[in-house]
């Protein structure tokens, strides 16, 4: 039930549910900071993790959200030839003021303002993903075209090769 999640993780459920999203969030007792301590927390592959990183745009200085598989690096070079974003990094303060979540909890929505969003495609190879949802603690699943619907983010390769 929504009251007996955190604030944040609460914020991150009404704008879904007021928006029309059924996508129920959820608080788990281990930690989801990271892409592997979500997956074991969930019981699922780290792959299935859609992460959200929060880039500084070089240029204007505005925040771009990137939605990453688990498994994979962010290729920033490839961001940049495939949409002309120079990205640079986001420190928590930057992120907190900007997105209105801490690093480690940030949504693929309900920011403190919008955001461009770019999507991995290697997300699509799995039926289910996960999602976190505001806190460190809290998740949300969903399917990967529900991720493109609900964010209106773009698909580009952006994953780096090892």
């Amino acid at each position: 039930m929504a009251s007996d999640l955190s604030k944040s993780a609460r914020r991150v459920q009404e704008f879904m549910t007021t928006r029309g999203f059924s996508f129920c969030v959820q608080e788990l007792s281990g930690s989801t900071r990271t892409a592997r301590e979500a997956a074991a927390s969930i019981g699922c592959e780290v792959a299935q993790i859609a992460k959200s990183l929060v880039f500084k745009e070089k240029n204007s200085g505005r925040p771009i959200l990137v939605i990453a598989s688990g498994s994979n690096q962010v290729d920033l070079k490839k961001i940049a030839a495939a949409t002309g974003l120079k990205l640079g990094s986001a420190d928590a303060d930057y992120v907190k003021a900007r997105v209105g979540y801490a690093i480690g909890g940030v949504p693929p929505v309900g920011h403190a303002e919008p955001l461009e969003t770019l999507l991995d495609p290697d997300l699509k190879k799995y039926e289910v993903i996960w999602a976190a949802a505001g806190s460190p603690f809290a998740v949300f699943q969903l399917k990967p075209a529900d991720l493109a619907q609900l964010t209106r983010g773009t698909w580009i390769d952006l994953a780096r090769i090892p």
